[in-house]
């Protein structure tokens, strides 16, 4: 089973083989994530054992957004042991996000 997932808007976009799911997580993404796509796996009869590679849109997008995405696919690609993909289709050991723009740093006050 490979998985795609998109986080970079407020609609989630998980792709399980051929069946697409979207959600309007909005500020509830953190807190719900693992769960939407354990959901939609059990729906299918499947569980984390049986994914076989993971892919994600790195970006650019949502500066939290892609930051949450990439901690959830780059923990389940390594605990699992499967491999990781950036949306170009290229293996990445890790996914580090593309947020579009340098992030924007306050300067220090003292």
């Amino acid at each position: 089973m490979r998985l795609y997932l998109d986080t970079s808007t407020p609609t989630c976009v998980l792709k399980l083989d051929d069946h697409t799911y979207t959600w309007e997580a909005g500020h509830s993404l953190a807190e719900h994530l693992l769960a939407f796509i354990h959901d939609h796996l059990q729906s299918l009869g499947y569980d984390w054992s049986d994914l076989t590679s993971i892919t994600f849109f790195s970006g650019p997008g949502s500066f939290t957004g892609l930051r949450i995405g990439a901690a959830v696919v780059n923990a389940l690609a390594d605990q699992l042991h499967i491999p990781l993909y950036d949306h170009t289709g290229q293996p990445r050991p890790i996914i580090i996000p593309n947020y579009g723009r340098p992030a924007r740093i306050s300067t220090p006050k003292k």
